[in-house]
């Protein structure tokens, strides 16, 4: 593969990993989960290494993924230092350092499930990408932890 199809693919999927994180931001479910193939997974962790749970397909990331936003719900993504490798012309893999911050509103409830009104994540999206119909998808996206603070 020649130096200049290496990096516009590496471009192409820095920008499809800048509209999922600017989709998340706006609470843009579907949009979001449109960005995966139809059968993509997204398994976010929690910071010992255990899996937090586990999205299959489009439907149910939306779904899953939405259910985190709502009214008054502020979120924040940022993404640095991609290491992206090009297995082919439609293939890549990719590794992105991450910041989030939701914030909740001062009146909503904390509970078992969702035990804060402020969180403040760091850690990695480790993905695999694949390019279907001329158009880079997310294959398969976990999302790794170094640290979550918490607080109410």
């Amino acid at each position: 593969m020649e130096t200049l199809e290496r990096l516009s693919i590496t471009e192409d999927v820095r920008r499809l990993m800048a509209r999922y994180v600017r989709y998340a931001d706006h609470q843009r479910w579907d949009d979001l989960a449109n960005l995966f193939t139809e059968d993509g997974t997204f398994t976010p962790h929690k910071p010992d290494g255990s899996v937090w749970l586990r999205m299959n397909g489009r439907d149910e990331i939306s779904a899953t993924v939405g259910a985190s936003g709502g009214p008054g719900v502020t979120l924040i993504h940022h993404l640095f230092s991609d290491e992206i490798d090009v297995d082919s012309a439609t293939s890549a893999r990719g590794v992105f350092a991450m910041e989030d911050i939701v914030i909740r509103p001062e009146d909503a409830e904390v509970s078992e499930a969702i035990p804060f009104r402020r969180m403040h994540g760091f850690g990695h999206y480790h993905a695999r990408f694949v390019r279907t119909d001329g158009s880079w998808r997310i294959a398969d996206l976990t999302q790794t932890r170094t640290r979550l603070d918490f607080s109410n």
